[in-house]
């Protein structure tokens, strides 16, 4: 039988760990401030869950990441971090475990947990990707391996996240300015229409609209960053927006 470590339990490692024990893994955690869930072994420490662990999945916190190798990694077989970290974070991980001579993934969680589960799409680079994959597909995972080192999948979750985040803070900004203006519907309408009638013609339109028109663009925005304080609403995207299109 397979026997898979989760280091931390929190919403994505609790729930990657009680959809492997359902679908007939053996399952090794350990987090110092979350108990097992039902079906797990409750270890003691990240050195104990990694012992006879046919892969360790780190799903703590970026900040945590590199302790919890260091602590784990001499007990491992194979490793994989799935923590939302930046490119140089996960190389250097990539080089701890190679000290060890122990196979590292760098794995990227590329929607989020809850409602998926082990079935949310993942992207998995580095010397272990292919084993991460061979050895968590058999359980319903979606596991997509590019090649190439660690780093590259966190690279491109990050650099989805700058256009996804980015959007939805925009999305939020302009709706709370709306609804102290009163006209929040009339302006949710506006932004569904244009999301709804986005093509791929729709890329290009906006990249080369803020490069043509970005004189023009800097002043409409300071004027909105203006608005917005005038409606008693911080202006953080509007404002940012402004000094990127000023730079442009």
């Amino acid at each position: 039988m397979t026997t898979i470590a989760v280091l931390g339990l929190g919403e994505a490692g609790g729930a990657f760990a009680r959809d492997l024990v359902a679908a007939g893994a053996v399952v090794r955690g350990y987090d110092p401030a979350v108990t097992a869930p039902d079906g797990v072994l409750d270890t003691g420490s990240e050195a104990e869950a990694a012992e006879g662990a046919d892969l360790v999945l780190s799903v703590n916190s970026a900040s945590a990441a590199v302790d919890a190798l260091k602590a784990g990694v001499a007990a491992a077989r194979a490793w994989a971090d799935l923590n939302t970290a930046s490119p140089g974070t996960k190389r250097t991980l990539a080089a701890i475990a190679a000290e060890h001579s122990v196979p590292f993934a760098d794995v990227a969680i590329m929607a989020p947990v809850p409602g998926k589960g082990l079935r949310v799409p993942m992207l998995a680079t580095g010397d272990a990707a292919s084993r991460v994959a061979e050895l968590l597909r058999p359980f319903g995972a979606s596991v997509e391996v590019v090649d190439g080192p660690a780093g590259l999948a966190a690279e491109r979750k990050l650099l989805r996240s700058v256009f996804f985040k980015g959007m939805s803070a925009a999305v939020v900004e302009a709706l709370t300015a709306a609804r102290a203006a009163g006209c929040e519907d009339w302006l949710r309408g506006m932004i569904e229409d244009e999301l709804t009638r986005a093509d791929a013609a729709t890329v290009e339109r906006l990249v080369t609209g803020s490069y043509r028109h970005a004189v023009r663009r800097t002043a409409e925005m300071a004027a909105a960053a203006e608005m917005l304080a005038e409606l008693g609403v911080p202006s953080d995207i509007a404002s940012a927006t402004r000094d990127h299109l000023s730079r442009l």
